[in-house]
């Protein structure tokens, strides 16, 4: 599959944690090249936004102009648009690129800096006329008109309900025939969410030009979006940034090796040699003979019964096994759900060593028993 280029038009933040440096990040750790079109310069830390200076409209287009005439264009992520007047530019200008659009409707920073007036907000609608999908959180949706109206315009909507009160966060896609997916997860808490929603549209932006459709980026960019706010560094004194980085291994190809178990005999032994080789260990369960290690780059390392496997991460499962079975591979076991919150399908290779292709999200690294520390 060749590199996806994704064309981001949005506003730089000095303290890296949303707005163009995000998206980037984003971008980058999921496998696309990330073009910018910079339509303002703020002044913003984990505290607040302290100024905003938005580029010129024609600059914004000269950007844009430039990109799209050599590299190209495979998907556009639209975040902070600087002013009205851009705005209006930007959604003539997407009329000729022809590449599915996310508008993230950027209006308040994390902190509560305002990075929209009321003028930009209104023709944030020209602009959702060109979009494949929408990214309001729940005051931007009530600040563009709310569910009801934007549907009957013909805007799908991806509603994100990290405002409501409650221990889960329900996000919502929805289309003028009614809502089509929605996704539910224990809330993260967490001061560390800057660049939260940059993030979400950034990666669901990547995923349509990979050619995955709605609800597959929808879905792998939200347990992108979680595994960086399980990352987060823990920089600066307010709502700091998120961990891009460090979410690897755990979303990307359609098949990644990223887990692989060794058989134990000795646990408490076993488990002490790998900590003191210098693994991270995130999972400790001596009843079940069991633990899991972390590596620096996202492997992890399972002690674990009395033989080895090698375990290869599938972002669609049930359709790989069933592809791998029509061109004649035998499988032990059926893709199953497994209490440890993975889907999990085995077969064995013709030496007898023992494989899993299996599907874990965040669990693979940040199960509920996850060891703190």
């Amino acid at each position: 599959m060749s590199t996806p280029r994704i064309l981001i038009i949005a506003g730089s933040d000095s303290g890296g944690g949303a707005g163009i440096q995000a998206d980037i990040r984003t971008v980058t750790m999921l496998g696309g090249h990330a073009m910018t079109a910079i339509t303002a310069i703020t002044a913003q830390n984990t505290l607040g936004v302290q100024g905003v200076h938005p580029v010129p409209t024609e600059m914004v287009l000269a950007q844009i102009d430039s990109v799209v005439s050599d590299i190209g264009v495979d998907a556009v992520k639209i975040g902070m648009i600087g002013s009205a007047q851009t705005a209006l530019a930007v959604a003539e200008r997407l009329e000729t690129i022809g590449a599915p659009v996310v508008v993230d409707p950027v209006m308040v920073a994390s902190s509560g800096g305002v990075l929209a007036d009321a003028e930009t907000v209104e023709s944030l609608h020209e602009l959702m006329g060109w979009a494949f999908v929408t990214t309001p959180n729940l005051p931007e949706l009530e600040a563009l008109g709310g569910e009801a109206e934007l549907t009957a315009r013909g805007e799908m909507l991806l509603i994100k309900g990290g405002h409501a009160p409650g221990a889960t966060v329900i996000d919502r896609l929805v289309g003028p025939e009614g809502e089509i997916a929605r996704w539910e997860d224990p809330r993260i808490e967490t001061e560390d969410t800057h660049g939260t929603g940059c993030t979400l549209a950034s990666a669901i932006a990547t995923g349509l030009g990979q050619g995955l459709d709605l609800p597959e980026a929808i879905a792998r960019a939200r347990t992108f979006v979680r595994l960086a706010l399980k990352d987060a560094p823990g920089l600066g004194g307010g709502h700091g940034p998120m961990g891009h980085p460090s979410v690897r291994l755990d979303l990307g190809p359609a098949m990644r090796f990223n887990q692989a178990s060794v058989p134990v005999a000795d646990y408490a032994a076993s488990r002490d040699f790998y900590e003191e080789l210098g693994l991270r260990l995130i999972v400790d369960s001596p009843g079940n003979n069991y633990a899991r290690f972390e590596t620096p780059g996202g492997a992890t390392l399972s002690l674990h019964g009395d033989a080895h496997a090698i375990y290869l991460e599938c972002d669609d499962l049930d359709a790989r096994v069933a592809a791998l079975q029509s061109i004649g591979f035998a499988f032990d076991s059926e893709p199953v759900d497994q209490s440890w919150g993975w889907r999990e399908a085995w077969l064995v290779d013709p030496a007898g060593n023992r494989i899993c292709l299996f599907s874990a999200g965040e669990y693979r690294r940040y199960p509920p028993w996850r060891v703190v520390g």
